[in-house]
């Protein structure tokens, strides 16, 4: 994105004044019912497009869409050719980057220098990573006796329902898309609510690209209704979830009337920790970012700063320092580092738990309030004096809120961090090579960064346990999310 990009007569402002249909079948068509609802824009609160409802009737179409496609030319399409639509696909991702960046910035307040550096960057690596892959997925030979020719081939599931968050929806998105339609499947898109834009552009990239009719749809609208519907559908195969422990609950419910399968990725109440012989400075540093980053609105956000005691203050004032520092305002300045949640909701639910951090006994050192009367703005938040039992320490709160607990040795910094339901991530910060790697090795997450934080990639395998989910996403995993294995037996003796 130049330095001269023109935000108010920009591509991504006349799509985002067209009318924002369905996509079913290769066409953009409005809800069965003719509902629509309005996109805000969490910086002002204000309208920015309006959004088709869509229901159970319009699942129905999608759903019979993909599996016509599914049974057609998606699956009977030779691989390679796959693997090339997927990358013409990236291609004019490349060529729209600029509309795609400011869509996603503008629709869930993200600041524009964090979505062209992260976002973006993410998931054009993630669908180039898996068109790569289109035309690699095997099996193996199994020498099981002499008189038979044994092997296993890998096929696609089938149709899948892929449910998308509002705090990352065009990159977690394409870490659904890629991988399905890598291996073969058909997909019905439900993005959240609160953020359907980049959805409903790629889309039509995907279209343009040569995706057939069917193999690629989304419908937008409520949770409780297209969630649910697609959930329960008899002819979906598979769900693919990122979102909150407790609709995640729900979907295994759901799966369970025709055993689809099943992956979620779900919260966090990631716990960063600082051994006194760390790096300081730089411990610090990251841990802000850690939890500061999309104003906190990230699953594996190091919410939980724990601190050994002889350093305990010092990182403290470090990271109050840094929280005062971060400059919030409009997502669309280059110079802002801290945009707004999502929604008037989730700005209340945070300021709840502030106030729930303070009834309890906690320190409020800085932040912990609204910034301005426009838009859904939280000062960056750090708690200290925090108890292990607090509810800011167990709960997600999903904000910019930090809780720094205190610990006395390794065995307590352990307890402190498998403390909680969740294991989605942890991070810890030492000199000293054994201590980093005992930790890494008790430690219940996921993913285990040693003297940094927060870094993914597509090539590593992404997930936790517990309430943080079940399954995992990314590598070579998310092909086995996405293809069910069969065994064949030859007879050579005939």
């Amino acid at each position: 994105m130049s330095a001269a990009y023109d935000f108010a007569h920009s591509p991504a402002t006349e799509f985002m004044a067209r009318p924002q249909h369905l996509l079913i079948d290769g066409r953009r068509v409005p809800a069965s019912s003719g509902r629509t609802f309005k996109s805000l824009n969490p910086a002002t609160g204000q309208a920015i497009a309006t959004i088709a409802e869509g229901g159970e009737a319009d699942v129905e179409l999608a759903v019979a869409a993909a599996r016509r496609a599914f049974e057609g030319p998606w699956r009977t399409m030779r691989a390679s050719e796959r693997g090339r639509i997927l990358l013409r696909w990236a291609d004019l991702l490349r060529v729209h980057a600029d509309e795609i960046i400011e869509l996603e910035s503008i629709d869930a307040g993200k600041p524009v220098t964090a979505t062209m550096r992260q976002d973006f960057p993410a998931a054009l690596d993630t669908l180039t990573y898996y068109a790569g892959w289109a035309d690699k997925i095997s099996g193996d030979v199994v020498p099981v006796r002499d008189d038979a020719l044994t092997y296993t081939m890998r096929e696609p599931v089938g149709v899948v329902a892929a449910i998308v968050p509002w705090n990352f929806p065009l990159m977690i998105g394409m870490w659904k898309l890629a991988p399905a339609l890598a291996c073969g499947c058909t997909i019905v898109m439900k993005p959240a609510e609160l953020t359907s834009l980049s959805a409903l552009r790629i889309a039509e990239l995907a279209l343009e690209a040569g995706l057939p009719k069917g193999v690629f749809n989304v419908v937008t609208g409520p949770g409780r209704v297209v969630g649910d519907a697609l959930v329960n559908h008899p002819d979906v195969d598979k769900v693919t979830f990122t979102g909150s422990p407790g609709v995640g609950r729900g979907i295994m419910k759901g799966a369970a009337s025709n055993f689809k399968r099943v992956s979620l990725e779900l919260g966090g109440k990631s716990a960063n920790v600082i051994f006194h012989d760390a790096d300081l400075e730089a411990a610090s540093k990251a841990a802000a970012s850690g939890i500061f980053f999309n104003a906190g609105q990230v699953c594996s956000a190091g919410s939980r700063v724990l601190v050994q005691e002889s350093a305990y203050d010092e990182v403290v004032e470090r990271l109050a320092a840094r929280a005062r520092s971060i400059k919030i305002g409009d997502p669309l300045d280059r110079k802002t580092a801290l945009g707004p949640v999502i929604s008037e909701k989730q700005m209340r639910s945070i300021l709840d738990y502030v106030e729930i951090g303070q009834k309890e006994g906690a320190r409020l050192v800085t932040g912990g309030a609204r910034v301005g009367e426009r838009g859904y703005f939280i000062s960056p938040t750090v708690f200290a004096d925090v108890a292990h039992e607090m509810r800011i320490s167990q709960e997600e709160i999903f904000g910019p809120v930090v809780s720094v607990i205190k610990f006395k040795d390794e065995a307590d910094a352990l307890r402190i961090a498998n403390g909680t339901a969740y294991s989605l991530a942890a991070g810890v910060w030492s000199r000293d090579i054994g201590k980093l790697q005992r930790f890494a090795k008790r430690a219940r997450a996921g993913t285990v960064w040693m003297n940094t934080y927060g870094y993914t990639d597509v090539r590593l395998p992404w997930g936790g346990e517990r309430d943080s989910g079940l399954g995992r996403e990314h590598g070579t995993a998310a092909l086995d999310n996405f293809t069910e294995p069969k065994a064949v037996w030859m007879n050579l003796a005939v």
